[in-house]
């Protein structure tokens, strides 16, 4: 794809985390107003808590439903913004009617993070907030983002990468402000576990959810249900494997998948792992690989 864009990170890796806090707090609390994009995980839930903290009513957290986002994280993001006492909206977006976003090509993030702030940006135009902002932080730099794209496009602010944020840093700040998603594991719309190629359609991202669900139910921390057409592939972290291959607990995972929709059920030898849905690109055109990276996560 033409048009990639790498965000780097910056090159001042001396400051402490809690000065990076600091300017965090400071850079905030310069801006007239801005609207926070919080998907629920622990970067962008620590924006929404600092911009709250450093501009109070001048700052809104919005949400975007869709039927890629699941109703877990929701959840989790109304005990969250009742607890921090956050302003807070959920919005709905509609990237499930652009065909280029359920086709499902590589540069499927573009288009939904292309929505995403195109809906922040006719709020902040009607409601007067001078400017957006999304939770990247600087581990995020690795590797070329289509999300990333659309971000620069929109002229989306990067709060926390532009101090120099890491995600361990973030996780532990949260967990000093007794933020309750300092330890959420990583997370990811349900669009991320639709192989390449596969439409996104709301029966997948439903099949999907109500899979994730039942692993859930059984007490999994982190996994996913990759999608292959009925078969649920379905990733554990490493340390929870043991449990998921025990011959009970395989059983039952089986049966309650089964009972959901799903036609076949395979534990993927390799465990939970980001992007896996990636390795199916290393043997296409190199800009394809690097471009989609981290976005199936």
């Amino acid at each position: 794809m033409a048009a990639i864009v790498q965000i780097r990170i910056p090159q001042n890796d001396g400051p402490s985390a809690d000065e990076k806090e600091r300017q965090l707090l400071a850079n905030l609390a310069a801006l007239p107003s801005v609207i926070v994009a919080l998907s629920g995980g622990a970067d962008s839930a620590y924006l929404a808590w600092a911009t709250q903290k450093a501009l109070g009513d001048r700052a809104l957290s919005v949400t975007a439903l869709s039927p890629s986002y699941s109703k877990h994280d929701r959840d989790i993001v109304e005990d969250f913004v009742r607890a921090q006492n956050i302003h807070h909206e959920f919005v709905e977006t509609h990237e499930m009617e652009n065909p280029a976003y359920r086709a499902n090509a590589a540069d499927r993030c573009f288009h939904c993070k292309d929505e995403l702030f195109s809906t922040l940006d006719t709020i902040a135009l009607k409601r007067g907030f001078n400017a957006t902002a999304y939770g990247v932080n600087a581990d995020d730099t690795l590797d070329f983002r289509p999300g990333h794209r659309a971000a620069k496009e929109h002229r989306v602010l990067a709060p926390l990468l532009d101090v120099g944020l890491r995600k361990s840093e973030i996780r532990a700040l949260s967990q000093r402000a007794n933020l309750p998603t300092w330890n959420r594991p990583a997370s990811a719309c349900l669009a991320s576990r639709v192989p390449y190629g596969t439409e996104v359609t709301p029966e997948r991202l439903d099949l999907i959810e109500q899979g994730e669900a039942v692993l859930r139910d059984l007490g999994f921390q982190q996994f996913r249900v990759r999608l292959h057409d009925k078969l649920a592939r379905v990733e554990i972290a490493p340390e929870e494997m043991p449990r998921a291959f025990a011959r009970e607990m395989a059983a039952e995972i089986s049966a309650r998948l089964k009972a959901v929709g799903f036609a076949y059920v395979a534990l993927d030898l390799e465990g939970y792992r980001q992007g896996s849905l990636n390795e199916v690109l290393q043997h296409s055109a190199p800009d394809a690989a690097s471009d989609s990276a981290s976005n199936q996560t």
